[in-house]
């Protein structure tokens, strides 16, 4: 089991950057694949980004591809969500997750945190 807790949303104008941490507990981080969902007002939980264990090939919803990114930091126990060029349909409550399992890359994991507000508006 993991324990995840995300930090770093805010409101910011349209253009802005801002980056995301999801800190997890246990020194066994490096084993799971984590992953970055959003879930806009009214709408459908979206599965945004993923990255393994050895950060090869990560998974990038085609939306975002172009202006997020994601990354982790092992020895600190906490995955990134880099993201530019904000839009005002960014706009969403950002999770992360994690999973030891090899269906990462389509989505599927096991353990949420409780999730972060970000407001990109004018």
């Amino acid at each position: 089991q993991v324990q995840l807790v995300e930090s770093g949303g805010g409101l910011v104008q349209p253009g802005d950057s801002l980056r995301l941490s999801c800190a997890a507990s246990g020194r066994t981080f490096s084993d799971y694949a984590m992953g970055w969902f959003r879930q806009a007002p009214g709408k459908e939980r979206e599965y945004i980004a993923g990255i393994s264990w050895s950060q090869d090939m990560p998974y990038y919803l085609d939306s975002v591809k172009a202006r997020f990114t994601i990354s982790r930091d092992n020895a600190k126990n906490t995955v990134y969500l880099q993201m530019n060029s904000l839009k005002p349909e960014d706009t969403a409550v950002y999770y992360c997750a994690a999973t030891l399992a090899s269906s990462w890359y389509g989505g599927v994991y096991d353990y949420w945190g409780q999730g972060t507000q970000v407001i990109v508006s004018s």
